[in-house]
Formats: C-alpha cells, structure tokens, sequence
C-alpha cells in the first residue's frame, strides 16, 4: 500500500510530494510525534537557562550573538536570499559536490557545537585534581595595525575531552548519516542557538517572529523552490524520528521531522522571556513558563491540523501567535505590558564554556554560522537509499550560528 504526503518546511519552507510504501501505525506514529516534541522541549528549556548564565558573564569572549531590531527585519530577505540561491547552486552545480562540502562543513559546525553544549557537563564530572592546562587557538590576518582576529578560541583539557568524543560522534554522522547521529548534532545546534542568539528586546522578538511567519507562509504556498532545495539538501538541520521504529528498532528507516527552525526561533524568544523574569527579580517565572506551555499548544495544535487535514503544515504558523499572544496576555492581566515591551536585554555572562569568539563570516560566535540553514514543518521522509539514514531534504531561514538555512517543518 502506498501513502502520498504533502510536507510543507517554513523557516526553510517547502511543499513536498513524497510517496511512501509504509504506513505507519498508530502507536508508532504516537511515538515519533511525542518523540519529537520531547527532544524539541529539551533544547528550549535548557538553552533559555544557560542563555541566562551567558548573558550574566563578564568575559568579553563569551558575549551571545545580539539580534536587534534591524537584524530581525532583514531576516527574512536574507533567508530569502539564501534559499533561492541555494536553488540556484543545486540548478547549476552537481548535487553530490554540493553536499560532500555541506556534509563537511557541517562536521565541522557540529563539532564545536556539540562541544560546547557539554562543556558544562564535564567540568562538573571531573574532580578538581584533574590537571587542565589551558590553551588558545588564534588566527589573524594581516600585521602589525591592520592585524584582524578571524579564529580566536580558548580551551582547555576538559574542554579537549568533549571534542574527541564530538568528534566520535561527527565521525559517525559523516560515514553513515544515521538518524541518532543526526539528532545528537541537530540537539546541539538548538540549544547553542537558543543559547547564543539573544533577541535584546521583546519587540524585536514580535518582529523576527512575525516576518519569518510571513516568510513561512509565502515560500511554502508561493513557490515550488523549497521543494527543489529540499530533496536536494542534506545536513542535520532537522530532528528526525522513525515511525517504523516498533517494527525495524535502530534500522527504521520512514521518518517524521521537525526543523530546527520550529525550535530556535520560538526558542530565543522564549529564553527572552525568561531573561526577562530575573529582571523582574521576582522568584517567579511566570513568562517563560506561559511561552513555554504556549509552545507545546502551538506544536500540539500543528500535529492535530496536520493529521485532520491530512496535510503537512508550516509549525511557525501555530507557533508564533501562541508564542507571543499567550505571554501578551498574562502582561495585560498583571498589568506589566509596559515593562515587558521596555525591557532590555543586557549583555552579560558567567564565563564558562569556550566558545568561536570570531568567524570568518559576519558574526561572531557559534551561533552565527547555522542560523541560516533553519526551516519549519513535519513530515516522513522517504525511505533511505542506503543502510543507516539517507538525510532527508532540507531548506533554508537565516540568523548567525550557522549560515545555511535551518530545516522548519512539520510532516508526516
């Protein structure tokens, strides 16, 4: 029996036709879907709590990425940009070249994200005694006054530790582009997104918000570029989740998808919120608890569309009016509007974990690398060309810790 699914990637969006021989049951649907939204929470929930110790650090090194309001209004026609001229390299150049660089570069990308989401956790398994020497990696361009940093990072043994075993794991992705691999990477980059991206107001937040809800929108109904991107792209932009794990255990291979995209921008706005919780010095959280329960209606109410209508649907759609409506309205009813919409995010951090304090792109720290490369909707992939996991297409929607378009959307 075949099954004809239309998958729709926002923030990187697409409509996309996929045939598929298997139909997945109940329970296994229940639990990809439930699996998804578990690991779309963690990153979220963990990335707005260190986004907090980041933004309280003194070190100058480890200062976040500073979305303002101009960035969040160009955001849009930059993932734009990115998207279609992505569509152009896939038209022009060959595909395999195209994704052995991506499949490289992202290596690399993953790497040092994974490395740096747990950074925090060794520091706390190893003892004190434990000899950690520090060292400095740094390159420079030019001489003398004209002297420009390009790669400035900072680490030490612990922190040489994480990479080995980042590397394992990158090394997997590489060879095999299996699903769990996938996922670890994909995990990595939200909460170093969701960390390092700070929106420095809640109006700048409403803004990217609703031009990449706008963005979603046009590219998943407008065109049928995101559809060529996609089944042309491969990187681990997206957590993947086999339906068919109950029947085939780790060799599953039809898969339901969530973007990165449908995670780090509601994600940085909701790291916002809670930001803006310890400025009220109050010991409650009552913003970010309201945007983060407002997320998982948002994603609960894209899943129910999607099955009702039988038909993929762009999660920022859902997403962005519950994530700024629910927190708006617990504002009204406090009566705190007016100090939610002038609060300021302040730029400081508890120096820990190292960090690319200076890429060779436009922005600085890890963050700025991926955040092009995000989109938004679900759906099942197809099955795999190989053994493992054959990486399902993907799109693009741009910011600063990565610079491809981050896969967002949600499918079946």
């Amino acid at each position: 029996q075949q099954q004809t699914l239309n998958a729709t990637d926002s923030n990187g969006t697409e409509a996309l036709n996929v045939t598929a021989k298997f139909v997945a049951t109940a329970e296994g649907t229940a639990l990809a879907y439930g699996s998804l939204v578990f690991m779309a929470l963690l990153p979220i929930f963990f990335g707005a709590l260190r986004s907090v110790t980041c933004s309280k650090s003194k070190n100058a090194a480890d200062m976040p990425e500073t979305i303002t309001s101009r960035d969040a209004a160009r955001f849009p026609i930059i993932a734009s940009c990115t998207l279609f001229g992505l569509y152009l390299f896939f038209k022009v150049f060959s595909q395999e070249y195209i994704n052995l660089l991506l499949s490289v570069y992202f290596f690399a990308l993953g790497v040092l994200a994974m490395s740096h989401t747990m950074s925090p956790l060794m520091s706390r398994i190893f003892p004190d005694s434990f000899p950690n020497k520090q060292f400095q990696l740094l390159f420079t361009q030019g001489s003398g006054e004209s002297k420009e940093e390009i790669v400035n990072y900072e680490f030490d043994t612990k922190n040489l530790v994480c990479l080995v075993i980042s590397s394992v794991v990158g090394v997997w992705y590489l060879l095999k582009k299996h699903w769990i691999a996938n996922n670890l990477f994909g995990l990595a980059f939200a909460l170093n997104g969701v960390e390092l991206l700070h929106l420095n107001n809640v109006s700048t937040g409403c803004i990217l918000l609703g031009g990449l809800f706008v963005y979603d929108v046009f590219w998943v109904f407008g065109t049928n570029v995101m559809v060529t991107v996609a089944r042309s792209f491969e990187a681990p932009i997206k957590l993947v989740f086999p339906q068919d794990l109950l029947e085939k255990g780790l060799d599953a291979s039809n898969f339901a998808m969530l973007g990165l995209g449908d995670i780090v921008i509601p994600g940085i706005f909701i790291a916002l919120l809670l930001r803006f919780d310890v400025s009220l010095k109050k010991n409650s959280r009552t913003y970010f608890y309201s945007s983060f329960l407002a997320y998982i209606f948002g994603l609960g109410l894209t899943i129910f569309v999607m099955h009702t209508f039988k038909h993929a649907q762009p999660a920022l759609l859902y997403l962005v009016p519950a994530c700024i409506g629910f927190p708006v309205l617990v504002a009204l009813l406090k009566g705190e509007l007016t100090e939610m919409f002038s609060y300021e995010s302040s730029e400081e951090v508890l120096p820990g974990s190292p960090r690319l304090t200076s890429y060779p792109t436009v922005s600085g720290s890890p963050a700025s690398l991926l955040a092009p490369w995000m989109p938004s909707l679900w759906r099942q992939a197809p099955p795999p060309a190989a053994a493992g996991y054959s990486q399902p297409p993907c799109r693009g929607h741009p910011p600063s810790l990565f610079t491809l378009p981050f896969q967002s959307h949600l499918g079946r």
